[in-house]
């Protein structure tokens, strides 16, 4: 199916949820065509349109850039000879860098389909307040799709109606303050319609907007026009740990106890979940979670020719956060001599034994067919992690943290701290931006968020955020002798340093370039901005 630009619209299909239950309701396959004459009728049509939106969209986005872009350009991975990393880790992308191209894709595919739920929904006679919840569910995924290209690309063009950019493609974008107010009033919207509980597993809640609005409000509080400003508007920040207190305190959810459980098939939609891309097992291309494929060092885990995963290693600068105890690094990538049970099943587990100590990735690897019914060739079954409860506890002790340069508030130190008791690590007495932004990095390292802590450090503290990215030493790759049972990366001295080109690391690498093609297809993506003419105000009575 050819997805060549924004004004591209992703054609609804009728999902046959039947007798579905809660677990499987993405478990379908399409059968027709929707069209406002003969669907958006009844509330199993509302959620036949939904259910799109949780994973086929966001197909181009998961395959290769969630983790080529969160985790390569912030360096937590590297892959020397896979051009879906290495563009981003080496900050080398261009307008023709395949997998921006395909995300930037998927994004407007994400809204475009959006915006046909929400017309079609608007225009149905069924009851309101049931409208409105299917509406906040679909105004969530445009929400969330604008909030990615607005920290990756700045400006982009706000679209609420496909069918004005059919008509007339060459318009201009909106500047990137006009996009944060767009996506603040999606997710407000979301957190008041969207139930506070989910009556099929994997669905969104008003919770899961409560937690996103965290994430948002906390960075759009660093943005104003001086990116050194060096502070964070008190009022967003204020806002931020309300959205998170409202999750933790109201929310359903709660941490799992083992961390390592949280990426496993049969946790798929865990207590902990807050919203994931809902993939099909043994589903079609498209409708299938690829990563595996990318990420397993050998057959011998996927049990087929698809594990191409041998040259996609953690980055030195990575493995150097770990702290001895931690027992995420395991869950996260496979040292030497590192066992894992529910690998290779029937020959009694897999032992990671890679003779040069390199760490291949873990995190989304769990085996092959015969380990678990539900993985195929190219398709783990895994869900995708977008939010996590874990977070929402990190973005609560940011924001009390706030402008200050330490805090021992009991709260955001007891949420802190619950995830380093988790992870094995001693807990701390008072809490400084390091910590937090370490304690991140870790714990959800993989999970394509590391690029974006950064990016939203850059809004008020971009001198400090280059230096940063500059002492990563991303032009060196250095090898290593790893002690796993230490946490302890090391410099091989015997073998030799290799050197690679790393493009300029200033102000600009904060912004992606926009694909060729949608430059040569409109021209005014490259002109300023013009201001964005909304048609309903934010709401305020949320907390």
């Amino acid at each position: 199916m050819k997805r060549n630009n924004i004004i591209y619209i992703l054609l609804l299909v009728v999902f046959s949820l039947g007798a579905t239950s809660c677990e499987d309701f993405l478990e379908v396959q399409p059968n027709d065509l929707i069209t406002q004459e003969n669907f958006y009728q009844t509330e199993d049509d509302f959620k036949a349109a939904t259910a799109a939106l949780y994973n086929v969209v966001w197909f181009d986005f998961n395959d290769k850039f969630y983790y080529g872009l969160g985790d390569g350009r912030s360096y937590n991975l590297y892959a020397p000879y896979s051009d879906y990393i290495y563009p981003f880790s080496d900050l080398t992308e261009t307008g023709l860098t395949g997998p921006l191209v395909s995300a930037w894709q998927s994004f407007y595919n994400v809204i475009q389909q959006s915006n046909k739920v929400i017309i079609g929904i608007t225009g149905s006679s069924v009851d309101e307040e049931l409208k409105a919840q299917y509406i906040a569910e679909a105004r969530f995924m445009r929400g969330t799709a604008y909030w990615y290209l607005a920290s990756l690309w700045g400006n982009v063009i706000i679209c609420e109606n496909p069918d004005e950019l059919v008509s007339n493609p060459v318009v201009n974008t909106n500047s990137l303050d006009d996009v944060y107010e767009f996506v603040m009033r999606d997710m407000e919207y979301a957190a008041k319609y969207l139930p506070s509980s989910s009556g099929q597993a994997g669905r969104l809640t008003s919770y899961s907007a409560y937690g996103m609005l965290s994430r948002i409000y906390l960075s759009y509080a660093g943005y104003s026009d001086n990116p050194n400003s060096g502070t964070r508007d008190v009022d967003y920040l204020e806002l931020a740990k309300k959205a998170a207190m409202k999750v933790i305190e109201e929310g359903p959810y709660e941490l799992m106890e083992d961390y390592a459980d949280l990426f496993t098939i049969e946790n798929n939609n865990n207590s902990e979940s807050m919203f994931a891309l809902q993939w099909v097992p043994n589903g079609d291309y498209g409708y299938n979670n690829t990563q595996q494929a990318y990420f397993a060092a050998g057959s011998e885990i996927t049990g087929d020719d698809a594990a191409w995963g041998y040259w996609t290693r953690a980055s030195y600068d990575i493995l150097m956060e770990y702290e001895t105890t931690d027992i995420r690094r395991k869950a996260t990538w496979m040292g030497y001599d590192d066992f894992y049970p529910e690998i290779n099943v029937a020959n009694g587990g897999y032992t990671y034994d890679k003779t040069d100590q390199a760490c291949n990735v873990k995190k989304g690897v769990v085996g092959s067919n015969k380990d678990n019914s539900n993985v195929s060739r190219m398709n783990s079954a895994l869900n995708t992690y977008m939010m996590r409860l874990a977070e929402v506890y990190l973005n609560y002790a940011e924001a009390v943290l706030g402008n200050n340069s330490s805090t021992d508030d009991a709260t955001a130190l007891m949420y802190f701290n619950e995830l380093r008791t988790r992870a094995g690590v001693e807990t701390k007495s008072s809490i400084t931006y390091q910590d937090i932004i370490h304690e991140r990095r870790v714990e959800l390292c993989m999970e394509g968020q590391y690029w974006y802590d950064l990016v939203r450090r850059a809004y008020y503290q971009q001198q400090e955020v280059i230096n940063y990215i500059i002492g990563q030493d991303r032009g060196t790759i250095i090898p290593i002798t790893y002690d796993t049972e230490t946490n302890t990366a090391t410099e091989d001295t015997e073998r030799d340093r290799s050197s690679r080109s790393i493009g300029n690391i200033d102000e600009s690498i904060f912004l992606l370039p926009y694909p060729e093609s949608e430059v040569v297809q409109n021209p005014l993506l490259k002109a300023d901005p013009v201001p964005y003419e909304f048609t309903e105000d934010r709401i305020t009575d949320l907390f």
